[in-house]
């Protein structure tokens, strides 16, 4: 039996500054979809919060400083990003899981009977990178695709470091040298989740960043091609 595949999907790329490409964006994920499906091969989408995550979680901080309370205003989000996609792939007619789960024990679950099983966030101090290596975890997958909005892990932040080097192959030591294995403060994100980054390391889940932005990109990495972007080995 071919086990099911796993990525996890950004919040970021549902965000309103990319809706010019958005429409072409979800095209082409019901695309990779009914390809994944049409080989008779299995997908857990992972999804994450994104910008409506970090606005709830700021009007709540004006009532409370509790990470978990704020943590469950963020999951709220990824819940609704997911059930998004989840209503956008069953308008095609894709065997999707009709409910979202809220662990990834009963989303591997789903396999049993569904091709695509979508989900969000689950408990507070996991973001959905964490979330999403848990479910390979639980399917038993070797492998998890990270699609975010940069190309590559760096060695510093490209945003503020001009000199900033991509890496194209890493290994998962080398990864937590970078994002380290600590919790991160509600709201804030990592190139890769440091939590995502220690089960993915005592699991040994090898994990591909790249730009989610293109999903030919995510397509590639599902099916084994080489891709522009970078392969974490554990």
């Amino acid at each position: 039996m071919t086990l099911p595949q796993v990525i996890a999907l950004g919040g970021s790329l549902l965000r309103p500054e990319e809706s010019q490409n958005r429409k072409t964006w979800f095209g082409k994920l019901r695309q990779l979809a009914i390809h994944i499906e049409g080989n008779s091969r299995k997908l857990g989408i992972v999804v994450g919060g994104g910008l409506p995550a970090r606005e709830g979680i700021e009007v709540a901080k004006d009532f409370t400083s509790n990470p978990d309370k704020l943590d469950e205003v963020g999951i709220a989000a990824t819940r609704l990003n997911a059930t998004i996609i989840q209503q956008i792939l069953l308008d095609i007619g894709c065997n999707v899981a009709p409910s979202i789960p809220q662990d990834t024990e009963s989303a591997a679950e789903y396999f049993d009977r569904y091709n695509i099983v979508v989900m969000g966030g689950t408990n507070p101090g996991h973001t959905t990178d964490a979330v999403a290596v848990s479910l390979a975890r639980d399917c038993r997958a070797r492998d998890c695709v990270i699609a975010t909005n940069v190309s590559h892990v760096y060695d510093k932040d490209p945003k503020t470091s001009d000199d900033a080097t991509p890496f194209f192959e890493m290994t998962m030591n080398e990864l937590i040298g970078i994002t380290g294995t600590e919790r991160l403060p509600p709201g804030e994100s990592a190139v890769v989740d440091p939590i995502a980054v220690a089960i993915a390391a005592k699991h040994r889940i090898n994990i591909a960043v790249l730009d989610g932005r293109d999903i030919d990109l995510v397509e590639s990495a599902l099916d084994g091609k080489e891709f522009h972007g970078t392969l974490v080995r554990s």
